[in-house]
This record gives structure tokens, C-alpha cells and sequence, in this order.
């Protein structure tokens, strides 16, 4: 005996036209199924539904775009805006121009729509005329507004979802009071449910959220996904899952392009794990990880630098300054260096831009500077930790040899953290300036490693026409682990031999 189950057929997925969307669906929207899109105003809720409807007209399918609150016009050039064309969408415009009259008091619909059961039959009549593949209804808010009474509005969606699943089309609903008791009871109508969240903060660019509520018999990818919103509509960055993203790579350390530093790190540095510089501000941090960087380049591999505090014309000059030699990698491409405004990005689209230097350019080691400028576009720190937790997790995967730059407060004395993540990083190092013979001098230390038996001497180190310089172990240290480290050895110091 069989039954229905073992006949049942995939659906057809259609795509939606929203980049990474279909990631977050699997695929897409299966076909012939009703879909709530919720959201405020702004938060992409008609772009969405305008880049359904272009995807579908690429594909050779009809496309519907129902309209309640917006004229077509508004419609026309809010697609112009982003270069698009709306030839060959049907846009059906419920709100009339004598509707809009002075003398028309009472409603801004026509006479013949004003009642919803005008209104429906109006829709119907349009879709049976077209027989649309695709059709977006916007919005909900209109139709809840006409129906007065939440058991006719409920009525009236379920008459909506069996006409068009007759109709064999795929509808997008896009509604903008996601949070109603009317609003929850849509839930269980529609097949699938999708929310859009805008969130204004009190400096730079608003942050958009998307997140699949639910989606009848798909394993979609659950959780918030950054969405830009910019010319060319809807971006959304699928929240970063690492365990997904693992490959083979070879684990010998690799050199970090100084001899001295590889012997304090116990062989070099690892494929497959991540370095925590930690020290003041001007102690060295970055052009250490620049030398490492170019040392990567120089066996033939790719680097990508992510700058949060610096510029890039400010890094190139200074690493020319200190004859590091990285130009003509930048210029043929193996070094890219990259420029971030913590104020315009979220954090899935910087793990989108590190994902696809790693995937598309081939880039096996990769900076980030600095973290404490990284937690600038976060929400909060619990989030950084998760965020980067994953983001490490994932260059480990993909065996990228991993450089955070992580800045302390002060000079000397104390130096609390913004963020703490020494305990993700596989290996840190820790970045200090000593006094010692009137100076202020420059000292490096391996705190810890997972990947290596490496040095637990402190080392004197300084940068220089040459590069980067590690002396010989320093004993005699006093207060380095009070914040305040003073050298009273007799061990030749690097100076010495320059005043000599």
C-alpha cells in the first residue's frame, strides 16, 4: 500500500531576485504559496517585492504588482532610483485620481473601490485577465483599514490565498504592522513569513534586518541576516554559519618573515589559526602584522589587510617609511588592502567582504585592525563575541592564517581592554613599552599558543630602516606584570650598539 508522501513531488523553487535571500531560503520561495513580508516603513519591504517581480520578468514570468498605498508613478520612479525599468510588470493602481479629488471627501479610493469587496473584486478581475505568475499585493495595511472587523479581514485573505493558489501564482504580501493580533493570525494563513527590521542608531547609517519567521516544509536558515539597502536594491549577508565552510589545508607553520619572531612563536605561524596582537597605541602592532602580511605574499600567497582605524594612504606611507616594501604587491593585487568605516557597515557585511576575500580572491592570510574599532558596528559586545567567534571559527576552517590588532589603553601603567578576546585567539602576543637607561624602549612577549611549545622570555624589539629587529632575552625585568615594566639587566640593548 502506498501513500501520498512517497508520490509527492519537491516544489518548485522560484527565486527571488534578493541577493543572498535565496541562501537564507534555500533556494527560494516554492512556487504557487502565499507570502507575508512584514516591516516599517523603510525597511525595504516594496524593493523586495519590485526585485520578485524583475526577477521573475528575466525569467520569462508575468508579474503583478498590486498597489493600495503608492501610485504608479511613485512606483515608477522609486524603481528608477535604482536603475530599474518596469516594462512588461502590470502594475494595477487601486488609488485613482478622483479619489484623490477635493471633492472627494470622504476616501481617498474611488467610489466603485471604497467597499472591500470591490476592492477584491477589482484584484481578482486583474489576475484573471493577466493570469500573473508573480504577484506582489502592497498593502495589507489599505485592506485592514476597509474590512473594519477582524474576522471579515481574516475571511477575506483566506478568499485572497485560495483564488490565487487556483491561479497557480506565487504572492508576496507586503504588510507594515507586524506585530498585531491581526497581523499573528496571518502567520498561519501564509505559507511562509518573512520580517524586515529597520534600526536607527544615534551616529551613521541605519541597520536593516532580515529574518525568515517561518517557511513551510524548508529547512531555511534561521537567526537575523544583515540586509543593505542601497542603489540596486536589497543586499542580504546570510548569517555566517562556520561548521558549513571546512576544507583541507596543510598545518606546517609557515614563516612570519622574521627569523627571531618565528623562534619566540615556536616554528612560525600556523595555517589554520589566529594571532591577537595586544599592546599601547605607536607600540608596533600593525607594522608587525604588515611584516607578517608581506611575508605571505612573498611565498606566493594572497594577503587582505581590513583597516577600521587607519588609512590606507596613511599605511602605505608609513610602511614605505620603514622600507617594508609592500607597493608592488598592492599593486599587483596579492596584497589588498582594505579601508572600513565602522559607521557604514554592519557586522555580516564585513564577514561577507572577509568570506569573499577568502573564496573568490584565494587570500590565505588576513589582518584585521583594529577590534576595538570593530566593536564600533556592533550593537553590543555579547554580539562581537559571537560574531567574531564564528568569523574565527571560519577562517580556521579555511586554514587562513588569522592576525587580530587589538589596541590597550594608556602608555604605561594599566591597560584595560574595550574587549577582551584573548580567549578565542589561538596565539597572542603582548606588545609593551619598558624604561631602561632614560629611555622609552619597546618589548615583545608570547603569552600563550595552542599550536606551539613557544618562548616565555621577553625580548626587546624595535622597528627600523631595516625592519623589524627582536634582541636577545631580556632578564632583570621588574612590574611587567604590574603595568609598569622597568629593565635593570646588563644584556646588551638594541640601542646600544647604534650610540656606540
Amino acid at each position: 500500500m502506498t501513500t501520498s508522501t512517497e508520490h509527492a513531488v519537491p516544489p518548485k523553487l522560484e527565486p527571488t531576485g534578493v541577493p543572498g535571500l535565496d541562501e537564507v531560503t534555500a533556494g527560494g520561495l516554492p512556487a504557487g504559496h502565499l507570502y507575508l513580508v512584514e516591516g516599517t516603513p523603510g525597511a525595504g519591504k516594496t524593493t523586495l517585492g519590485l526585485q520578485f517581480l524583475l526577477q521573475g520578468r528575466s525569467l520569462g514570468k508575468k508579474g503583478l504588482y498590486v498597489t493600495l498605498s503608492e501610485s504608479s508613478q511613485e512606483l515608477a520612479e522609486g524603481a528608477l532610483s535604482h536603475g530599474w525599468d518596469l516594462k512588461d510588470i502590470e502594475i494595477f493602481d487601486l488609488v485613482s485620481e478622483e479619489g484623490l479629488s477635493v471633492e472627494a471627501e470622504q476616501s481617498i479610493f474611488h467610489p466603485s473601490e471604497f467597499e472591500l469587496g470591490e476592492t477584491i473584486r477589482g484584484v481578482m478581475a486583474v489576475v484573471e485577465r493577466l493570469r500573473p505568475e508573480r504577484v506582489v499585493f502592497d498593502s495589507l495595511s489599505e485592506l485592514r483599514l476597509l474590512s473594519q472587523d477582524p474576522m471579515r479581514y481574516r475571511r477575506q485573505i483566506l478568499a485572497l490565498k485560495r483564488f490565487f493558489l487556483a491561479h497557480q501564482c506565487t504572492v508576496l504580501l507586503l504588510d507594515d504592522r507586524a506585530r498585531t493580533a491581526d497581523g499573528m493570525h496571518l502567520h498561519s494563513i501564509a505559507h511562509g513569513v518573512i520580517q524586515l527590521e529597520q534600526k536607527t542608531g544615534t551616529y551613521g547609517s541605519d541597520k536593516r534586518r532580515l529574518r525568515v519567521v517561518k517557511l513551510r516544509g524548508v529547512k531555511f536558515r534561521e537567526g537575523e541576516h544583515d540586509v543593505s539597502l542601497d542603489r540596486g536594491g536589497l543586499h542580504v549577508f546570510t548569517r555566517l554559519v562556520a561548521s558549513e565552510h571546512g576544507r583541507n589545508f596543510a598545518s606546517e607553520p609557515l614563516s612570519s618573515g622574521n627569523a627571531d619572531l618565528d623562534r619566540l612563536l615556536g616554528g612560525g605561524l600556523t595555517p589554520g589559526t589566529n594571532l591577537l596582537f595586544a599592546g599601547p597605541a605607536g607600540v608596533g602592532k600593525t607594522t608587525t602584522a604588515v611584516c607578517c602580511a608581506r611575508a605571505s605574499v612573498e611565498r606566493g600567497g594572497k594577503a587582505a589587510i581590513f583597516l577600521f582605524d587607519e588609512g590606507v594612504k596613511t599605511l602605505m606611507m608609513r610602511s614605505r617609511a620603514l622600507a617594508l616594501g609592500i607597493d608592488e604587491y598592492a599593486s599587483s593585487g596579492q596584497l589588498a588592502v582594505h579601508a572600513i568605516d565602522p559607521a557604514e557597515i554592519s557586522a555580516g557585511q564585513f564577514s561577507h567582504r572577509v568570506r569573499d576575500a577568502v573564496e573568490r580572491q584565494g587570500v590565505t592570510t588576513v589582518v584585521i585592525d583594529t577590534l576595538n574599532a570593530y566593536l564600533i558596528a556592533m550593537p553590543g559586545s555579547n554580539f562581537l563575541m559571537l560574531q567574531m567567534h564564528e568569523l574565527l571559527t571560519y577562517l580556521n576552517l579555511q586554514g587562513v592564517t588569522t592576525i587580530l590588532v587589538l589596541s590597550q589603553h594608556g602608555l604605561t601603567g594599566e591597560a584595560p581592554n574595550d574587549v577582551d578576546l584573548s580567549y578565542l585567539s589561538d596565539s597572542m602576543l603582548q606588545f609593551r613599552f619598558f624604561e631602561a637607561r632614560g629611555q622609552l624602549l619597546k618589548a615583545v612577549s608570547v603569552v600563550k599558543s595552542r599550536a606551539s611549545a613557544h618562548a616565555t622570555t621577553i625580548h626587546q624589539f624595535r622597528l627600523g630602516p631595516t625592519g623589524l629587529e627582536i634582541g636577545e632575552a631580556l632578564t632583570d625585568f621588574e612590574g611587567v606584570m604590574a603595568g609598569l615594566p622597568r629593565y635593570r639587566g646588563r644584556t646588551a640593548l638594541l640601542g646600544d650598539t647604534d650610540r656606540a
